[in-house]
């Protein structure tokens, strides 16, 4: 390269600097902060269901906007907790937030301000970051309704900005991804510019079959299931193999999880099979198992294996 070019390529980085940053996305349950990190990342890094809490631990995802990366961190949503498993996910949502540059609040426009929605404007008013609010689903409310929600949250937090959305249709998305862009400190990237989560690819696949576990027995199945990959190996002639455990608390949810004479967990490990295969772009072996573990909500390893605190 000539002096000249060097130059021209020094004073082009020097007028265009790459920004970077964490984006902590926060609010109630169900409020569509997965859906929504997946449409910023164009990929799937967090696990989408209609069952509350699907989301039990931050999960990272990384999109690159223009000159910036922007690290969005869809923590658990914040609700009142009943179990430690609960308080465990609250705990790290909040935590989440204090260690992000910059806070976003999802608000499902339909539910509006009530209940736990009301609880997190009144944790963010002495949170010092910057704050973002972002209404999600407007395509189901009318404009009186948004500005009126709006304006409420604006007097009880000082919002940078307020944007509306709809994860879903992808509508509003690009003026947020434009803020955060040009907001975010200058700096280098975080990443590689090609990673798409810091999720290891064993807790990601868990994660995955949790999803197809959930959207299969969303009525049956309570809450209280978890997924852990065993073993994970790759064959010679480029498959992979992958165990996995789906650890319940009684019997009769066994029984729920397996179905009759085994077609609930061959259909919840072909939609995951499916889903492997397309991320891991190589065939996928995947053998289920269900296992009874009395009370695994009060055991410490477990809580480690989601990325949680275990709180005592």
């Amino acid at each position: 390269m000539t002096e000249e070019n060097e130059m021209a390529a020094k004073s082009a980085a020097e007028s265009n600097p790459t920004h970077s940053g964490f984006v902590a996305l926060i609010g109630p349950t169900n409020a569509g902060k997965s859906t929504l990190v997946n449409r910023f990342v164009g990929a799937k890094v967090s696990i989408v269901s209609h069952k509350v809490q699907t989301t039990r631990a931050i999960v990272r995802g990384i999109a690159i906007h223009n000159n910036a990366q922007i690290v969005f961190m869809d923590t658990p949503g914040i609700f009142k907790p009943r179990r430690r498993l609960d308080r465990a996910m609250v705990t790290s949502a909040w935590g989440g937030a204090k260690d992000a540059d910059l806070i976003m609040l999802l608000i499902d426009s339909e539910r509006g301000l009530r209940g736990d929605a009301e609880a997190i404007l009144e944790g963010l008013k002495d949170v010092p970051q910057k704050k973002i609010l972002v209404l999600n689903k407007i395509d189901r409310v009318n404009r009186e309704l948004l500005l009126a929600i709006a304006a409420t949250a604006n007097q009880k937090v000082d919002f940078d900005q307020t944007f509306m959305i709809s994860a879903e249709n992808g509508s509003g998305c690009d003026d947020v991804m434009d803020y955060l862009a040009k907001t975010l400190p200058e700096g280098p990237w975080y990443y590689p510019e090609d990673q798409i989560s810091d999720l290891p690819m064993r807790q990601l696949a868990a994660e995955i079959t949790r999803e197809k576990l959930f959207l299969r027995l969303h009525q049956e199945l309570p809450y209280s299931s978890h997924v852990e990959t065993e073993k994970w190996e790759e064959r010679k002639d480029g498959s992979v193999r992958i165990e996995q455990v789906i650890y319940v608390e009684r019997d009769s949810q066994k029984k729920i999880a397996l179905g009759k004479g085994g077609e609930t967990i061959k259909a919840i490990s072909s939609a995951s099979r499916r889903e492997l295969s397309e991320i891991l772009e190589q065939p996928v072996h995947l053998f289920l198992f269900v296992k009874v573990r009395e009370n695994w909500g009060d055991d410490p390893e477990r809580f480690r294996e989601m990325g949680l605190e275990f709180p005592h």
